[in-house]
């Protein structure tokens, strides 16, 4: 299913491995944003790990959805929609709708208004001054509206025929001419020929300028059968308009058309336009049904997707096309990233173990009442991002806010705290990139990149005793992305620490950040539990001192 973004909604999203912080915090700020008046989802950029679908479960909220990118879409842009003509419409039907649009081209659709081509002003103009004028194919309404006509009698809907105008006297015409259904005759006041022309069976008389009909040829052509229009218009202006009333279906217009998707990103279709250097592009949706026209002047950039950040604040971490985004908001809790804005943005950065503490703070700032499950959401967060309140990143503000969502959630924080980070560290049926990506980031580090996973769990022998094939992963990862070393974290929350296995380039670093001469693949780094504080700066410091 495709879901389409909306420019007055507000996605608040995580990074794009979400661990249980960066979910909660997603949902948690969306409901506080909603609570202040702003149309704000919350949405996840990749799936979410078993730690956090046990806290959503538990209290019965609902997985975002996920949101591939936030790239421009052609839906974004301003493009000329609802634009369209069908075979069955007329020219001057197209005619008017391109000069009101201000454009000279539109698509011409069937009843199912999937795209058939495209007419031009130059398809009309050609067919003007073609050699078959005579020719009229449409339908009575067609006539009607392109003539200004009057209904008189209608026996058809449908118009096909040759056009006479009587421009002779009536003793040449009856002499030269036998009128048959097939004809379409056009005439003022000339009743003698009116007369003869019903009385032939013609397809249609056009009578023009201020005239009536007689009654008692009404009569005679309600025994025939035949059509009726009159007009005020004189007999010079309707000849000149009455090919305007055929059907687009007369016409020789293009049918090898290049279409773009409504849900095309802009710079892959900015691509395709520069190669072709049309000027014009009819626009489908996913059932390829027609909604419109884009035409080159219609891109710009201004109808960004508006967006919140929370749990991260680097490009490599976000969603696909941050850049192309308007970002409004970051909430966070870890070093200041790569991520720039043209506008001043509130930006709230704290020193805590948590994003969701920062956003119990908010909640307090605002006077927001939090509702018990949120409560339980932002607890779980606190809880899985400070094990429990037992990493080196735990802070007081971490304690104080655990102390009161837990009362507001009805649970004991220690008790459930437990029961989520193990229900997290199973790896039943998981394959091995799946461990390495359960809580997974990329840094800068300078003209580098370096990969680094961490995984809690109360059975860490899971993955240790199958190591080997580990370390053979985190190489293949890092020979494929071009990063410059790719670590794999197993942080034991019984015991406090963490079993660190590394790509071949991350011995020599791992070893003078952790002062230990002796660590090989699968060393226990005791009390080592948080990538924030124990882990990255390390490891980024002694990267940029080679």
């Amino acid at each position: 299913m495709i879901f389409t973004m909306k420019k007055d909604k507000v996605y608040v999203f995580g990074h794009r491995n979400p661990d249980t912080d960066s979910v909660t915090a997603a949902i948690s700020l969306a409901y506080l944003k909603r609570k202040l008046g702003m149309d704000a989802e919350a949405r996840v950029l990749s799936a979410i790990n078993l730690e956090s679908k046990y806290a959503l479960n538990y209290f019965n909220v609902s997985e975002p959805m996920f949101l591939n990118d936030v790239k421009i879409k052609v839906s974004d842009l301003d493009f000329t929609k609802n634009y369209s003509v069908t075979e069955e419409d007329s020219v001057n039907d197209a005619y008017e709708r391109m000069v009101e649009a201000g454009i000279s081209k539109i698509p011409v659709i069937d009843d199912a208004k999937k795209l058939l081509g495209i007419v031009t002003m130059k398809d009309i103009a050609h067919e003007q001054f073609s050699d078959n004028i005579d020719l009229v194919k449409t339908t009575y309404d067609n006539i009607l509206e392109t003539i200004d006509g009057e209904e008189v009698l209608r026996f058809e809907d449908n118009i096909e025929g040759n056009l006479l105008v009587a421009s002779y006297k009536s003793t040449t015409i009856k002499e030269n001419i036998t009128f048959n259904n097939s004809h379409i005759l056009m005439v003022g006041d000339r009743h003698s020929i009116i007369e003869y022309a019903i009385e032939c069976g013609v397809k249609l008389l056009i009578i023009t300028g201020p005239n009536t009909i007689k009654e008692e040829h009404l009569e005679l052509a309600r025994k025939n059968k035949v059509n009726i229009i009159n007009t005020k218009y004189n007999t010079i202006m309707a000849a000149r308009r009455i090919n305007l009333a055929n059907n687009i279906s007369t016409l020789s217009y293009n049918k090898n058309v290049l279409c773009i998707n409504e849900h095309e990103n802009v710079s892959d279709f900015m691509s395709i336009a520069n190669k072709t250097r049309y000027s014009y592009y009819p626009v489908i949706n996913e059932n390829d049904e027609c909604v419109g026209i884009l035409r080159l002047s219609d891109v710009d950039y201004n109808n960004r997707q508006k967006v919140i950040l929370v749990d991260h604040n680097n490009y490599e971490q976000s969603a696909i096309g941050l850049d192309e985004a308007e970002i409004l908001e970051i909430v966070d809790h870890h070093n200041i990233g790569s991520i720039g804005t043209n506008m001043p943005i509130n930006f709230r950065n704290m020193p805590v173990g948590s994003t969701n503490t920062i956003l119990y703070i908010l909640y307090r700032e605002n006077n927001v009442k939090i509702p018990k499950d949120i409560a339980g959401l932002m607890l779980s967060g606190i809880l899985s991002d400070t094990l429990i309140l037992s990493s080196p990143t735990t802070t007081d503000l971490d304690k104080e806010a655990v102390d009161a969502l837990s009362k507001i959630a009805g649970v004991d924080y220690k008790e459930y705290g437990l029961d989520m980070l193990k229900a997290g560290s199973s790896l039943k049926g998981k394959t091995r990139e799946e461990v390495l990506y359960t809580d997974y980031k990329n840094y800068p580090v300078g003209d580098k990149k370096i990969g680094l996973g961490q995984l809690s769990t109360t059975n860490p022998d899971e993955i240790l005793e199958v190591i080997d094939e580990y370390v053979e992963l985190v190489n293949e990862v890092a020979d494929a992305n071009d990063y410059y070393l790719v670590c794999l974290f197993v942080t034991d929350i019984i015991n406090k620490g963490s079993y660190v296995i590394y790509s071949r380039r991350a011995e020599d670093i791992l070893r003078r950040v952790y002062k230990n001469e002796e660590l090989t693949q699968g060393t226990f780094l005791e009390g080592v539990v948080s990538r924030k504080k124990q882990i990255l700066p390390g490891i980024m410091l002694e990267m940029e001192s080679e």
